[in-house]
């Protein structure tokens, strides 16, 4: 029976969590690892510099005084001795697209399973104001979790699923789209006159692409992007090459047609 994890960054009394869980918990041995106070926009962050606890709640649901990285490095060797089939983390209040994964905690526990070398999945359900409908998102995540344990996933990809309010159309395969990045910092004075700041979301204004994960949810259809690891643009290495006064090499040019040549 695969063994799956299930964690998030709203935290563990979340109830997008709860409802994750109880989709996927058909397809196998079960266990809930999440940080025990809401870890949003977090990101990639690992713990180095203080001790985690890990408690437990119930029976196969845990809290750690972490991140979602923390939660699946605890969960991966002390709950699962290092043997993981898969890791599922969501249902996040508000979509992860875009350039924007890059500061979800969410995103980041996915990341961190593939990392790790097990196949992940990222489930978000767009924000909204009162009560959320996690039904048609923990469906679209069972969906995706169903077929992944069937037939995996390529190496060092998971799986980041975006989906719309509503009943979706169905699912999408896409990729991140772009938007503009103009930050806004709301600066203030405390009751002593010393400043402090307020990080707002800024505005969003997305470059239209038809084949964008911000288009798909737009269209009502779940995004399933698959993300990679590899950060490298092998697309301007020889650009950059060239701006150092390297001598451009046959071996940046195999890159440029296939970036799954090894680098020496």
């Amino acid at each position: 029976m695969p063994r799956i994890l299930v964690t998030n960054d709203d935290g563990v009394r979340s109830e997008g969590i709860h409802a994750l869980a109880d989709a996927v918990r058909p397809f196998g041995e079960l266990i809930v690892v999440a940080p025990h106070v809401e870890a949003s926009a977090i990101g990639h962050a690992l713990t180095l510099r203080r001790p985690l606890r890990m408690e437990k709640i119930s029976d196969g649901i845990y809290e750690v005084d972490g991140t979602p990285t923390d939660c699946v490095n605890i969960a991966l060797t002390q709950l699962f001795d290092g043997r993981l089939d898969l890791v599922v983390s969501g249902i996040n209040k508000g979509y992860n697209i875009g350039d924007d994964v890059t500061y979800s905690g969410t995103v980041a526990g996915a990341m961190e399973g593939a990392l790790l070398g097990v196949p992940s999945v990222a489930v978000s359900l767009e924000r909204t104001i009162g009560i959320y409908d996690f039904g048609p998102a923990a469906a679209a995540a069972a969906t995706v979790v169903a077929a992944v344990l069937q037939g995996g996933l390529p190496s060092r990809t998971f799986l980041n699923l975006n989906v719309p309010p509503g009943q979706p159309k169905g699912l999408r395969v896409t990729f991140q789209a772009k938007r503009n990045h103009v930050t806004v910092v709301n600066p203030r004075e405390d009751p002593r006159g010393r400043a402090y700041y307020w990080i707002e979301e800024g505005e969003n204004e997305w470059e239209p692409h038809d084949r964008s994960d911000y288009q798909a949810v737009k269209d009502g259809f779940v995004s399933v992007s698959p993300l990679q690891l590899d950060l490298t643009s092998y697309a301007s290495i020889v650009a950059v090459e060239t701006l150092l006064g390297q001598q451009r090499s046959e071996r940046a040019e195999q890159l440029l047609l296939d970036p799954r040549v090894e680098v020496e």
